[in-house]
């Protein structure tokens, strides 16, 4: 028999070896908890919002056949995970209110506590760039609103992007914005709509209000649509995400993609005088004199250009905003030789912020260096191009009202001539479904209010099945959260001119004659597919664009119009939307259109007629009341056939609007006789 002793002397000479055995016998015990510790969907994080009124689905993963509590609202609900872990507890509809505490508990390892938990309205803003243009684009447009309001009861999600061409997710990823409480911090990476959104719901409900963001810039309603929808009548589309499923070739493009831009900057700025072009007193009288409005000194790889200006005793070394417009597409800009802002793609408004101190008086130098690495370098006219100073320098709505334009005069150097740089980018954002698997599937059942789907700019090239995308991506949705009820406010692509995506050689003329606009059977496709569905409301846009930019920056503007529609879909308030034609006949020669409500009235524009041929042309129209009497067409027309309205890329002449100002959709319809 071993004595204590012999242990003891064991012991002590070991005592290394047994803090190594202690340490590992603890380490195991740590992971098996960790494995057997309840756990919680990314939506459900401490500050979220749940949904009032409806059954509160509560979810996530545990081990196999573990029993998990939910403890809220001083009750307690159990569920057994199934064989894969998985477990839901759908807590009953409950009031809004809060804030509550919320417990999840298995059999082992440390509950999972989430605290200011609120009961209220949640809506999920989903779709392209526009529904993620941040509060940081539209700032200027609204900045005492903005710098001014604050709402606790007010909370934002934001799902992190991500993809998958294999098949639907059961997660998301972590996130940044984590129902977040809405402040001018919180908001700023935020969306402009759905910010807006919210406050204008809580405005209206006094409940808190819970919003989540789900876009991609850039992406085609395919992404966002099951395999299943798309499997019988689009299977080609299936088949372009299937030739991504190899993970390493898509890692193979990306890196190769990465590479060609890398050799593309080492070759061009290894190349260009970035050094002698910033400086002040750099001796430009020898480069050429340009107007930034005539773009044939456009260029791909890298232009300079240097702008003199003079600033008098009264502006020197005071701080100062230098609106730059849009620029496509890259650009670093210098003042006096010192970096004051650097863009990396297009869309962004130049707004550089200038240091006090840095401008002097007397001549002062703007220097920009665009830098393209395809198409051509270009100013975006109707743009703000001024230096502003003062207190209000940061607004644009109104403007400041101390500013010094700029001239449109710039001297111009070619930089370094470079080829389009190639792109092996597999964007597997725009392929079908990807989107739908990675950050659509995984959010149902999270119980919600209503959908915004704001999106169509990416689908514009090919609108023709554009209807019937939109009704299998509602139908999904739909079925995917078990709620054939679900609201869908659509947003309607707002006016934009098309042509400015083709790198038009020179600013626009406005489209006066009739045109097969693919925005505007886009637009259709949205107003005839929200139409058709009781449960869908069509939130009418096209006053709110920008002729020059894809991505207009009242969103404010576009907020209210969408809340409007979940004023009639979701509390069943008698709201009056943009005016809908309801019939349209010939009488006495004329044509008449019924509308469901009275109009503003006078002569109204952008109307069109066809006859048997087809062929359609404009024509006068005057409104009163509820109708609106289309005159007399030529005889070659008759009989009229066929009507349109606002049928424009960019329809700025089209002005139907309510009485309350909400303008008519743009529409194509065949004509009673």
């Amino acid at each position: 028999m071993v004595s204590s002793k012999f242990f003891s002397i064991f012991a002590t000479s070991n005592r290394f070896l047994m803090k190594k055995i202690l340490f590992f016998i603890a380490a195991l015990m740590s992971a098996s908890f960790a494995e057997a510790a309840v756990s919680l969907h990314q939506l459900f994080q401490s500050g979220m919002v749940l949904q009032r009124g409806k059954a509160i689905p509560v979810w996530g993963k545990a081990d196999a056949n573990e029993t998990v509590t939910v403890a809220f609202n001083k009750k307690q609900y159990r569920a057994v995970a199934d064989a894969e872990g998985r477990w839901r507890i759908d807590l009953p509809k409950m009031k809004a209110g809060g804030p509550y505490t919320l417990e999840v508990s298995g059999a082992a390892g440390e509950p999972v506590t989430l605290t200011d938990v609120l009961i209220g309205d949640v809506w999920l803003c989903s779709g392209q760039s526009n529904i993620d243009v941040h509060i940081e684009r539209v700032y200027p447009q609204y900045a005492d609103e903005i710098d001014n309001y604050e709402n606790t009861q007010i909370r934002l999600f934001r799902v992190q992007n991500d993809t998958d061409t294999h098949g639907p997710r059961t997660d998301i990823k972590p996130t940044a914005i984590n129902w977040k409480p809405l402040n001018k911090q919180n908001a700023w990476p935020f969306s402009a709509v759905g910010y807006f959104l919210g406050k204008r719901m809580f405005q209206e409900t006094g409940v808190p209000q819970g919003v989540i963001v789900n876009s991609w810039g850039g992406t085609p309603i395919e992404a966002w649509i099951s395999a299943d929808s798309l499997r019988r009548d689009y299977p080609m589309l299936l088949k372009r995400t299937a030739m991504y499923q190899n993970d390493e070739y898509v890692k193979a493009q990306s890196r190769a993609n990465a590479e060609a831009n890398k050799q593309w900057d080492f070759l061009l700025n290894q190349a260009d005088a970035t050094k002698d072009y910033i400086q002040p007193d750099y001796d430009d009288s020898g480069w050429t004199t340009i107007n930034q409005n005539d773009w044939s000194w456009r260029g791909t790889g890298s232009v300079w250009l240097r702008q003199h200006i003079n600033i008098n005793k009264e502006h020197a070394r005071k701080p100062a905003r230098l609106l730059l417009g849009t620029l496509f597409d890259q650009d670093v800009t210098y003042v006096n030789g010192q970096e004051v802002g650097h863009t990396y793609y297009q869309y962004p408004p130049r707004r550089y912020d200038i240091p006090e101190g840095l401008l002097r008086e007397g001549d002062n130098v703007i220097t920009v260096r665009f830098i393209n690495k395809y198409g051509a370098a270009h100013f975006i006219p109707e743009k703000p191009y001024m230096l502003c100073f003062g207190d209000d320098r940061l607004s644009q709505n109104p403007m400041p009202q101390d500013v010094i334009p700029l001239s449109a005069t710039w001297k111009q150097h070619d930089g370094v001539g470079m080829p389009s740089c190639p792109s092996g980018d597999v964007s597997l954002q725009n392929l079908p479904t990807t989107l739908y698997n990675a950050v659509l599937h995984p959010l149902a059942p999270y119980a919600l209010s209503g959908v915004v789907w704001y999106q169509g700019e990416s689908n514009t090239g090919n609108p023709a099945p554009y209807a019937d995308y939109l009704k299998k991506l509602m139908g999904c949705w739909r079925d995917r959260w078990q709620d054939q009820q679900m609201p869908f406010v659509i947003v309607q692509l707002a006016n934009y001119d098309g042509r400015q995506q083709t790198g038009f050689p020179r600013p626009i003329t406005p489209q006066t004659e009739p045109v097969n606009s693919g925005w505007a059977q886009l637009r259709e496709a949205q107003r005839t597919t929200a139409k058709a569905d009781p449960r869908a409301a069509l939130a009418v846009i096209n006053d709110l664009g920008e002729t020059v930019d894809i991505h207009p920056l009242r969103k404010k503007e576009v907020a209210e119009r969408i809340a409007l529609c979940f004023d009639r879909l979701v509390y069943n308030k008698k709201v009056n939307l943009s005016p809908e034609v309801v019939t349209a006949e010939v009488k006495d020669g004329k044509i008449i259109l019924t509308l469901d409500q009275p109009i503003q009235p006078g002569e109204l524009f952008s109307f069109e007629i066809a006859g048997d041929d087809g062929k359609f042309h404009n024509a006068q129209a005057t409104a009163s009341g509820s109708s609106i009497t289309i005159l007399p067409p030529p005889s070659s027309l008759l009989p009229p056939r066929a009507i349109r309205y606002a049928w424009k890329d960019n329809p700025l002449q089209a002005n139907v609007r309510s009485l309350g100002g909400l303008p008519m959709s743009s529409f194509e319809l065949k004509v009673a006789e």
